[in-house]
C-alpha cells in the first residue's frame, strides 16, 4: 500500500516532556523559586500596564509553612480567567507574557520590562512539589476565582476557586525529599540571590513564627523618672521584604554619588577595600543595557583574583560571569550588567548563541575602554595613581582582545625605575635614539640594580615589568605594528648595545686568548666570550643570557614544566678595564689567574641573579683566599 503524503503538527504530549522538566531543563532545584516570584512580578507588571492610574499597593509574598510543608507564593497582579488558567497552565510551553506584550506591539512607550518568555517556568515547580496548587482571580470585571490542583504537571482539577482579591497564589507541597526548602534560612538566601534586586516588594513570612513581645507606650503616661511608660504586649512578625526595588545600577549616573557606588560595592561583593574607579553603564539605544563596573585592586597576584560579573536580566538575576556576554579579560573586574532583552534560553540560565549578544559584548567592551582612555586624557595623575592596580588588566585585556588593545594601547603605561609613568610613544622618543628601538626593563629593581644603573647613566630609562602577565605582554606587544615600528623588550641583562661606547682602550686585547682562558678556568668550554667596549670603564664585566630563551624558561618554570633547558650566558669583557687588560696579560695555567678569572665571572652573574648553593659556597671559599694573599702582598 502506497503511503499517503500527510501535512500535520508535532505535538507535545505532557507525559513526555515533564519528565525532562523536572529533571533536566534546570541546573538548579532552587531556581522554581526564581521562576514563580519572576511570574508573580510580571502579572503585576502586567496589572500597572492595564491600569496605570492604580494606587494599590503591590508586592509579591513568599510564606513558608514547616508545619504544612508548604510554600505560598502570593501577588496582586492580573490574575487569571478560567480561560487562561487553561490556555497558560495547561498547555505547556505557552507563554501568557509573550501574548499579552502583542497588545502593546504598537505602544513600545507602555511596554513594561515583562521577564517570562517561555512559558515553562511555572513547571519548575513540580521538581521540589508532591502537588501544586493555584488559586487565582483575574482583574477583569466580573471575573471568578479559580482553583487549579495537579500532583504531577500532567492530571490536574479546575474548580472554583476562594481569592476574593486580583492576582494569584501558588501553594507548593513539598516533597519529603526537598524538605531543605521548608527552612525559612534556605528559602531568604535563595531569594537573596536571585530575587534581590526585582522591580516589585519581595515579602519573606515564616508562617510558623512564634509572637513576640514588644514594649508599647500607655498614652502620654510617664514613669517616675520622666521617661514613656510602657506595656509589653505580643506581637506577630511581620513580613520581612528582601529586596531592593530600585538598585543603583538603574538611576542615572549623575544621581549616584561617589558614597552610594562605594556601599553598594561594599554590600554586593562583601569587599572592605574601596573600589579604585567605575563605570556606569546607561544604555538605552541600540538595546537596554544598564549596569556598573567596578575595578577592584588587582596588584600583581591577579592570577588568584576572583572577580565576579553577576547578570541580570530585567533585574532577576540570572548568572555570574557569563562569558558570552561578558569578555573574558573583564571576568577580572566586578559588577553588575542587566539587560532585559538578553536572548536567554528557556531555562533562563544560559545564553543562545545570538548575533545581539555579540553586540553587547562589544559595547562594554568600548565602554571600558572609554574610561581608561579618558581617564588618562583628562586626569592623568589620578590615572597614573591606578596603574600598578590596574595594569595587569589592562595587559591581560589586550592580549586576550585585539580590539581592546587596538582602543586603549594609547593608555598603556611603563613604569620606570625612577617612578614615574610613559606611554610607550613617550619612552621611544625619549630613548630609541640610543637603544636601537629597545625598550630595557628590568622585573626584579634591588636584583638587577647594578645593571639598571649601567643604563640609567647613560640616560637611558629603564621600565619595570615585573608583573606574572609581563612575560606575554611583551612578546604579544612585539608582533604589534607594521615591522617597521615593532618594539623590542630586552632585560638589562640581556644585551649590551645600549652600553656599548667608541673606545681604543684595549683594542689591542686578543679576544679569542682571552675565551679560552675564561673557558679553562671555569670548565665551561661552550661558554661564549666577547670583548667589548662598555662606557663605564669600572665595569669589569657583564653576564648576559639571550632574551627569548630566559623568557621560554622562566614561563616554563610558571606553568610547572620541567624541560632541561640550556643555560644560554655570554660572558661579556670590558676591554677598558683595568682588571681585564691585566689578566689578558697573565699566565693561563697560574692558579691564582684562574681563581681571578672564577671571581670576575660570579661577581658578573651575582648582578644580575643569585647564585645556587655550591656555586655560593665556592664564591665565598675563593673570596677570603684572595682576601688572604692581598693582606699577605
Amino acid at each position: 500500500m502506497a503511503i499517503q503524503k500527510e501535512n500535520g503538527s508535532v505535538s507535545i504530549d505532557a507525559q513526555n516532556i515533564m519528565p525532562v522538566i523536572k529533571k533536566w531543563l534546570y541546573s538548579d532545584k532552587d531556581i522554581f523559586l526564581r521562576e514563580t516570584v519572576s511570574n508573580a512580578c510580571d502579572a503585576i507588571t502586567k496589572f500597572r500596564m492595564l491600569h496605570p492610574d492604580s494606587e494599590e499597593p503591590m508586592a509579591v509574598t513568599v510564606s513558608v509553612d514547616k508545619e504544612k510543608r508548604t510554600i505560598r507564593i502570593s501577588d496582586t497582579g492580573i490574575g487569571m480567567t478560567d480561560d487562561e488558567v487553561r490556555r497558560y497552565i495547561n498547555q505547556v510551553a505557552f507563554s501568557g507574557a509573550a501574548e499579552f506584550m502583542k497588545q502593546f506591539e504598537d505602544k513600545p512607550e507602555e511596554k513594561g520590562d515583562i521577564i517570562g518568555h517561555f512559558g515553562l517556568g511555572f513547571y519548575s515547580v513540580f521538581m521540589v512539589s508532591e502537588k501544586v496548587e493555584i488559586e487565582t482571580l483575574s482583574c477583569t470585571e466580573g471575573a471568578e476565582p479559580v482553583s487549579w490542583v495537579s500532583a504531577d504537571g500532567m492530571d490536574y482539577e479546575i474548580s472554583a476557586g476562594s481569592r476574593t482579591k486580583h492576582g494569584t497564589d501558588i501553594i507548593l507541597h513539598i516533597t519529603e525529599d526537598e524538605k531543605e526548602f521548608l527552612d525559612t534560612w534556605r528559602v531568604r538566601e535563595v531569594l537573596n540571590r536571585y530575587c534581590g534586586y526585582m522591580a516589585y516588594p519581595v515579602m519573606l513570612e515564616d508562617a510558623n513564627a512564634k509572637p513576640m513581645e514588644k514594649d508599647v507606650p500607655v498614652g502620654d503616661e510617664k514613669n517616675e523618672d520622666g521617661t514613656p511608660k510602657t506595656e509589653k504586649v505580643l506581637e506577630m512578625p511581620k513580613p520581612q521584604q528582601i529586596n531592593e526595588t530600585a538598585p543603583l545600577w538603574l538611576k542615572k549616573p549623575a544621581d549616584c554619588t561617589d558614597e552610594e557606588y562605594k556601599a553598594f560595592y561594599h554590600k554586593v561583593f562583601t569587599d572592605f577595600d574601596d573600589p579604585l574607579f567605575w563605570i556606569h553603564l546607561n544604555v538605552d539605544y541600540p538595546f537596554n543595557l544598564k549596569g556598573i563596573l567596578y575595578f577592584p585592586k588587582l596588584k600583581n597576584d591577579f592570577g588568584t583574583h576572583e572577580g565576579q560579573i553577576k547578570l541580570f536580566a530585567g533585574q532577576v538575576f540570572v548568572a555570574d560571569n557569563i562569558k558570552e556576554v561578558i569578555p573574558e579579560f573583564l571576568m577580572l573586574l566586578r559588577g553588575v550588567i542587566d539587560c532585559p532583552d538578553l536572548p536567554l534560553n528557556v531555562s533562563r540560565s544560559f545564553l543562545q548563541n545570538d548575533g545581539y549578544v555579540k553586540k553587547i559584548s562589544a559595547h562594554i567592551t568600548k565602554k571600558v575602554a572609554d574610561k581608561l582612555n579618558g581617564l588618562m586624557n583628562t586626569e592623568r595623575e589620578a590615572y597614573e595613581g591606578y596603574w600598578d592596580d590596574i595594569a595587569p588588566f589592562v595587559k591581560y585585556g589586550a592580549i586576550r582582545d585585539s580590539k581592546f588593545h587596538d582602543m586603549i594601547k594609547g593608555s598603556i603605561l611603563l613604569k620606570k625605575t625612577d617612578g614615574k609613568y610613559e606611554t610607550i610613544d613617550e619612552y621611544k622618543a625619549a630613548n630609541f635614539d640610543k637603544t636601537d628601538k629597545k625598550i630595557y626593563y628590568t622585573n626584579d629593581e634591588k636584583r638587577q640594580a647594578a645593571s639598571v644603573k649601567l643604563y640609567t647613566d647613560r640616560g637611558i630609562e629603564v621600565a619595570v615589568m615585573n608583573t606574572l602577565i609581563d612575560g606575554n605582554f611583551m612578546s604579544f606587544m612585539e608582533y604589534q605594528g607594521s615591522e617597521e615600528d615593532r618594539i623590542t623588550f630586552a632585560r638589562v641583562d640581556a644585551d649590551i648595545d645600549g652600553l656599548k661606547e667608541e673606545s681604543d682602550e684595549g683594542k689591542d686585547l686578543d679576544a679569542e686568548k682571552l675565551q679560552a682562558l675564561f673557558r679553562g678556568a671555569l670548565g665551561k668550554e661552550s661558554l661564549e666570550v666577547k670583548l667589548e667596549s662598555l662606557g663605564d670603564p669600572d665595569m669589569t664585566a657583564m653576564v648576559t643570557e639571550d632574551e627569548q630563551m630566559r623568557r621560554y624558561k622562566e614561563m616554563s618554570r610558571i606553568y610547572g614544566q620541567d624541560f632541561p633547558i640550556p643555560d644560554s650566558y655570554t660572558l661579556v669583557l670590558n676591554r677598558r678595564n683595568e682588571t681585564v687588560q691585566a689578566l689578558a696579560a697573565r699566565d693561563p695555567e697560574d692558579e691564582e689567574t684562574k681563581m681571578l678569572c672564577c671571581q670576575v665571572y660570579d661577581l658578573a652573574r651575582m648582578a644580575a641573579q643569585p647564585l645556587e648553593a655550591e656555586e655560593i659556597t665556592a664564591f665565598l671559599e675563593r673570596s677570603r683566599k684572595i682576601l688572604n694573599r692581598v693582606v699577605k702582598g
